[in-house]
């Protein structure tokens, strides 16, 4: 059983930084950036929750998608960077936007979030033959979290939220999960409790880095070298489940972290670089958005087309990674 996207919609903060704005705070500029990374600029939550950029992007799909809200099953919200412990983003969005007989639940896979609760939605799906519609919403404000005083990674990140309503089809799907856990120390950024009180009040050595409280770090050398072979993975070990190569894919849309990471996945796959859906130089890196929104803007502007068979390829904080085959 596949899975149709009948809808999807995005939002993105008001607020715009570009690499000329992080110069009054960090040693760096335009071109250093640009060519390490790929960006020029991103968006960053001012005012905006993250259960608010999810809401708005869920509103637009839903009217995209034309359905009536009290038909969605469930609600599944992808964040790395929720509001709050409890509740879940995913039951604020489902109160926000009508869909009152949908169950709801949060998926934390960072970076590879939307592919994880892409997929679990469809499994639902195929379960549950009364459920008619499931929501995936992806929404990140990881301007919360970044450190603006370490230069290599507070010009890597933006915020947004994406959203799509999905419902079942016979047409093609496979998908692949996975993770290593032994690279958890690698991209992380501690709740703030436990910032605050475990760690500074306890000699508990828990073996990640010591940093500062809870914002985001990373060991950039060690992310992009999982990253280039966690790309290619993840289509690799999804397609072989269907028999399917990279020559059989239109489009692939993968996670926007940097430039350098997607190019060498594609050179691994043996695939040109212009099958790669690109949206990192305008939107930066927005976690488990990042797909969605790139996948989003792609479907609007008519690059992607009904019947497409598009790969939907990430890696995240975990560390984990994830790849979908489907046609749109």
């Amino acid at each position: 059983m596949g899975i149709k996207i009948l809808g999807m919609g995005c939002y993105l903060p008001e607020q715009k930084l570009t690499n000329d704005d992080f110069t009054r705070f960090v040693d760096t500029n335009d071109e250093w950036i640009r060519t390490r990374t790929g960006i020029t600029e991103r968006r960053m939550a001012g005012w905006e929750p993250t259960w608010y950029m999810g809401k708005e992007a869920a509103l637009k799909a839903i009217e995209k998608a034309g359905i009536a809200p009290e038909d969605i099953g469930l609600v599944v919200a992808a964040s790395a960077t929720s509001d709050f412990h409890t509740p879940t983003i995913s039951c604020i969005i489902q109160n926000e936007t009508g869909a009152v007989n949908a169950a709801a639940f949060d998926v934390n896979a960072a970076c590879s979030g939307f592919v994880y609760a892409l997929d679990t939605a469809r499994r639902f799906l195929e379960t549950d033959k009364s459920m008619k519609y499931v929501l995936v919403v992806a929404a990140e404000a990881l301007s919360r979290f970044i450190d603006f005083e370490d230069r290599s990674s507070c010009i890597l990140f933006g915020d947004g939220a994406a959203a799509a309503v999905i419902e079942r089809s016979d047409a093609l799907y496979t998908s692949h999960l996975g993770a290593d856990g032994s690279g958890s120390h690698l991209l992380y950024a501690r709740c703030v409790n436990v910032a605050e009180e475990v760690k500074v009040e306890s000699d508990f050595d828990d073996g990640f880095p010591e940093k500062r409280l809870h914002k985001l770090y990373q060991n950039g050398k060690e992310v992009y070298k999982f990253a280039t072979k966690a790309l290619p993975k993840a289509f690799t070990l999804a397609a072989e489940k269907a028999g399917i190569t990279p020559a059989d894919i239109d489009w692939f849309v993968p996670h926007q972290a940097n430039v350098r990471i997607i190019e060498t996945a594609a050179k691994n796959l043996g695939v040109p670089m212009d099958k790669f859906i690109i949206t990192l130089d305008h939107y930066g890196n927005t976690s488990s958005a990042s797909i969605p929104l790139a996948l989003c803007e792609a479907i609007d502007k008519g690059t992607i087309k009904r019947g497409q068979k598009l790969a939907l390829i990430g890696f995240g904080a975990g560390l984990t990674y994830a790849g979908a085959i489907f046609e749109y």
